[in-house]
C-alpha cells in the first residue's frame, strides 16, 4: 500500500513541500530503504521511527519499506521527517485510516515516541500557510513560532500516540492558540549609557547610528571604555518592527536558537564574534550553506571588537554585504542569498601598543609598526564605516564624578521617534532607515540647500571624499536631521556629519 504526507525542506531560509512517499510491498524480503538525496541525519531516521512506533505500541511491519522524499533531485537534511515518515508507515501498514489532505507533518522523534525540539519549524509554517494548508502537525515545543502565522492551525504534539489518537478520532489535539506578539516590551539592559564616564561625542555617534542604522568605527587607548559603549548600544537601539522581527526569527528559527517560550525575536539582535572567527563563520558558507553571525545580525548589530585583529580575509568579505545589505554565498550545491543588513559597531586601537594619540601615556610604536597596523584595515572597509569616533582616556574628575549621564532611554526615544519618521518616509520604498538609501533615494529624499552643498564641496576638495563617502555623509546628515525634527538638512547638520569622516586624532 502506498501512503503520501506532506512536509517541508529547508533550502536557504525558506521551506519548499515534499512529499514522503511511503511504499509498503507485499513481496520481498525485509529492509528499510530511505531514497530522494537523504542526509545521514535523515538515513539515521530509519532507528528512530522503528524505536518510537515500536515504544509507542504500534506495529513495525516486518516487510519491504520504501520511503521517497520528492522531488527526488533537491538534497534533504536533518531529522524532521521521522514525523511524517512514521505518520506515512502507519497508514501504508493500514494501521491508521485517516485524511490528510492540507495537512504539513513536520518533527524529530524521541526513541519512546515523543517529539523533540526541531529547527525550521517557522519557514515550514509560513509554506504550509502559503500552500493553503490547513493544519501544521509539528512538536509542541514549536508550536509557539509557528502559531503567529495566519491562517494556519497549528497541532502541538507531545507524542505520536497523541497524533494516531487526533487522526483516529479517539481524543482530539487543542488547536495551538495564536501568539501575541509584543515588540515594544520594556527589557533591562546590562549596560547603560548613564553608567558610562565621559565619552560623550562618542555616545552622539552611536545614538546617530542607532538612529539612522549607519556603521561606526570607535577608536582609542586600553581603557577608554570602546567595549562598554558597543555593550551598551542595544539599549538604544529603536524596536523591530513586525515584519523585520519576522525576518530575524525565521534566522533563528533555521539554525534552530530559538527559545522553546519565544514566538519571535522581539529585540534587535546583537552579535559579537571573537576576532578569531573564520569567514565562513562570519560570512555563512558550508558544504549546505547556512547563515553566518553577519545574517544573524540582521536588523541588528555586530560588534567587532579588536577589528584590527580580525583576518584581512575575513574583513574583506564584509565588504559587500556592508554595500548590499544581503550576502551571497556560492557552492557546488547552489548558490544561496542570505538577508545581511547589520549595523557594524567596530573598536580597534590606533596602534599596536594603543597610545598613539593619547594624552596621558606615551606611544611606544616605531613608525613602521604603526604603519603595518594601520594597513591591517584595507582602505575600502574604513570607507564604508559612515562614523569614525576618538574615543580618548578619561581623566580622574570624569571617572570619579558622581553625576551621572543621558540615561539609556532618553536617547531611546529620540531614536525612536527618528525611526517613526524614517518609517513614514519610506513606506513606498523598500528599506527601513536613511543608512540604506540608495543614490536614486539620497537624490529623492536628502535635496540640500545652498549653503550645505557649498560646505560639502569644500570637503570633498580638502578631505578627497569618495563617491561612496559623499553619499554617506548625506545619509548621516539626513539622520541628523531626523533627530532634531528637522526636514531640511541644514549646513550645521552637514559639518557635524564631515567630521564623523576621519579619526578625530588625525
Amino acid at each position: 500500500m502506498l501512503a503520501k504526507i506532506t512536509s517541508g525542506a529547508i533550502v536557504g531560509l525558506d521551506s519548499i513541500p515534499v512529499t514522503v512517499e511511503v511504499d509498503i510491498a507485499s513481496q520481498g524480503l525485509p529492509s528499510f530503504t530511505i531514497v530522494g538525496l537523504p542526509d545521514k541525519a535523515i538515513e539515521e531516521s530509519k532507528e528512530r521511527v522503528r524505536a518510537a512506533l515500536k515504544n509507542a505500541g504500534a506495529d513495525f511491519p516486518a516487510r519491504r519499506i520504501t520511503v521517497n522524499l520528492a522531488p527526488a533531485d533537491l538534497p534533504k537534511e536533518g531529522p524532521a521527517y521521522d514525523l511524517p515518515i512514521a505518520i506515512g508507515i502507519l497508514v501504508a501498514s493500514g494501521q491508521l485510516d485517516a485524511s490528510f489532505n492540507g495537512s504539513v507533518f513536520y518533527g524529530e522523534l524521541s526513541l519512546d515516541g515523543s517529539l523533540r525540539h526541531t529547527a525550521g519549524v517557522l519557514p515550514n509554517a509560513i509554506m504550509a500557510s502559503k500552500e493553503k494548508g490547513k493544519s501544521l502537525f509539528i512538536p509542541s515545543v514549536n508550536a509557539r513560532e509557528a502559531s503567529i502565522v495566519k491562517n494556519l492551525k497549528v497541532y502541538p504534539v507531545e507524542k505520536i500516540t497523541d497524533l494516531f489518537q487526533h487522526m483516529a478520532g479517539l481524543k482530539s489535539i487543542n488547536q495551538y492558540k495564536k501568539a501575541k506578539v509584543k515588540l515594544d516590551s520594556a527589557l533591562e539592559y546590562e549596560h547603560d549609557m548613564k553608567d558610562i564616564k565621559g565619552q560623550e561625542s562618542a555616545k552622539r555617534a552611536l545614538e546617530i547610528a542607532a538612529a539612522g542604522g549607519h556603521n561606526v568605527l570607535l577608536k582609542g587607548p586600553p581603557g577608554a571604555g570602546k567595549t562598554l559603549l558597543a555593550r551598551a548600544f542595544p539599549s538604544i537601539l529603536p524596536n523591530l518592527t513586525r515584519e523585520e522581527s519576522l525576518e530575524v526569527t525565521k534566522i533563528y528559527s533555521v539554525l534552530g536558537y530559538l527559545n522553546n517560550d519565544e514566538a519571535v525575536i522581539n529585540t534587535r539582535p546583537f552579535r559579537s564574534p571573537h576576532h578569531s572567527a573564520s569567514s565562513i563563520g562570519l560570512i555563512g558558507g558550508g558544504t549546505r550553506p547556512k547563515p553566518g553571525e553577519i545574517s544573524l545580525a540582521h536588523r541588528g548589530a555586530l560588534f567587532l571588537d579588536e577589528f584590527a585583529e580580525f583576518p584581512r580575509s575575513v574583513l574583506e568579505a564584509l565588504r559587500q554585504p556592508l554595500e548590499d545589505g544581503v550576502v551571497t554565498v556560492s557552492r557546488a550545491s547552489g548558490t544561496l542569498t542570505f538577508p545581511a543588513k547589520f549595523m557594524l559597531i567596530a573598536a580597534a586601537n590606533p596602534c599596536p601598543c594603543g597610545f598613539l594619540g593619547d594624552t596621558s601615556k606615551e606611544c611606544v610604536c616605531t613608525p613602521g609598526q604603526v604603519s603595518r597596523y594601520e594597513k591591517k584595515l584595507s582602505g575600502p572597509i574604513l570607507d564604508r564605516i559612515d562614523l569614525h569616533v576618538f574615543c580618548p582616556s578619561l581623566h580622574s574628575d570624569k571617572l570619579t564624578a558622581v553625576s551621572e549621564g543621558e540615561s539609556s532611554s532618553l536617547i531611546r526615544e529620540r531614536v525612536q521617534k527618528a525611526r517613526k519618521i524614517q518609517t513614514d518616509r519610506f513606506k513606498k520604498e523598500k528599506i527601513a532607515s536613511n543608512g540604506e538609501m540608495s543614490v536614486r533615494q539620497i537624490k529623492q529624499y536628502c535635496s540640500l540647500g545652498t549653503e550645505s552643498l557649498d560646505l560639502l564641496k569644500a570637503a570633498i576638495s580638502q578631505m578627497k571624499l569618495s563617491a561612496r563617502g559623499y553619499h554617506r555623509i548625506i545619509k548621516v546628515a539626513r539622520t541628523i536631521a531626523d533627530l532634531e525634527g528637522s526636514k531640511d538638512i541644514k549646513p550645521n547638520y552637514i559639518a557635524e556629519a564631515i567630521q564623523y569622516r576621519v579619526s578625530e586624532e588625525n
